[in-house]
């Protein structure tokens, strides 16, 4: 018989949809999951179908489905996304499976819910955390969010995203001069949360200046609001001026990234912010905002944060950097010196690892 200290640690994680999307979360998870493999984990990630959060019955039913079929004892990671909406058949599970709850932010912390929808989730969560034997945070920032949904600090871990090691942005050796249109860089989704609406009407303002936006997320997640925002991008004459391209491919995405001077991300609120520490990772400095954990995401001296939802506030700190040599440079500094202290995978797996009890 194969002794506790040598068998092969194991996992499934379960997520909602294809678990090859590229927003921050299922980065996240595909990230762990393939560090966890490189250190000899046999990870399965599986793809429910169905509606989530709002589950419809296929979502129900997949969901129980992958529960059912692992054997008792199992190790078993949930996406938020899976668990929120169906504490029900996660409760039913609790005895015979090692749960865990993996929470990028709560969902009942979204942007654009209103008060039902809101205290539909703040209980349904709090249930289907009640039903874990642990949960993990991929913030500080949402741990401490997590105890307002009842669970004990002696039942969470904060595991940071990691970050894969990249060459700097060509900009980092290039001064933006005027002679060129400078490159602005925005990641996210189009979903309400990203504050795209406001990204719109900050640069509005900026059309004195030379410059252009490429904005790299998928328009699929929420059609309606990306008709908004680009019927927005008309009504202000910035056609020529912002570019909404999708989803890209990771390679694609890379080539954005070394082409850009400065990254941008206007979001209401963010669990942690991946997207910010890919753009440290190149050396780009980063004008946010302070929403969720951004206000600890971005390290001092690598970048501007103002309050979520100022458009005014955003104008204004990007109207600096266009305008103050030295304050670009100094960010631009600052945003090389946060790369030298950023985590990779491997080190995000360790922690991962320990806090399944696998250390």
């Amino acid at each position: 018989m194969m002794s506790a200290a040598s068998r092969t640690p194991a996992l499934t994680l379960l997520v909602a949809g294809d678990p090859d999307q590229l927003t921050g979360s299922y980065v996240y998870d595909a990230r762990i999951a393939e560090a966890l493999r490189e250190r000899g984990w046999e990870v399965v990630v599986e793809g429910l179908a169905g509606r989530f959060p709002t589950p419809d019955q296929q979502a129900i039913e997949s969901l129980e489905r992958a529960l059912t079929r692992q054997p008792e004892g199992a190790r078993v990671v949930l996406d938020a996304m899976v668990m929120a909406g169906l504490p029900e058949v996660v409760a039913r599970h609790a005895n015979l499976l090692e749960l865990t709850a993996l929470m990028h932010h709560p969902l009942a912390d979204e942007t654009g819910l209103s008060d039902i929808q809101r205290e539909s989730f703040r209980v349904s969560e709090t249930l289907a955390l009640r039903a874990m034997h642990r949960v993990i945070a991929t913030s500080t920032f949402t741990a401490e969010r997590l105890a307002d949904f009842g669970v004990l600090p002696s039942r969470l871990h904060v595991v940071e995203p990691g970050v894969t090691p990249v060459p700097l942005a060509n900009s980092v050796d290039r001064h933006v001069d005027g002679t060129e249109p400078a490159r602005l860089l925005c990641v996210a989704s189009l979903t309400p949360r990203k504050g795209y609406e406001v990204l719109i009407e900050a640069l509005s303002e900026l059309s004195d200046l030379s410059w252009q936006c490429d904005c790299i997320g998928g328009l699929e997640l929420d059609p309606d609001h990306a008709s908004r925002v680009e019927a927005m991008i008309e009504s202000k004459g910035l056609g020529e001026w912002v570019y909404l391209l999708g989803t890209r491919s990771p390679e694609a995405l890379s080539s954005y990234y070394a082409e850009a001077d400065l990254f941008v991300l206007p979001s209401y609120y963010e669990g942690y912010g991946m997207v910010v520490t890919e753009a440290l990772a190149r050396g780009l400095p980063v004008i946010t905002t302070t929403g969720g954990a951004l206000r600890h995401t971005l390290p001092e001296g690598a970048g501007m944060a103002v309050e979520p939802g100022d458009a005014k506030a955003l104008a204004t700190a990007l109207r600096r950097w266009f305008e103050d040599g030295e304050l670009r440079a100094q960010l631009r500094k600052g945003a090389v010196e946060a790369r030298r202290q950023q985590q990779d995978w491997h080190s995000a797996a360790q922690a991962f690892a320990e806090a399944l009890g696998e250390g």
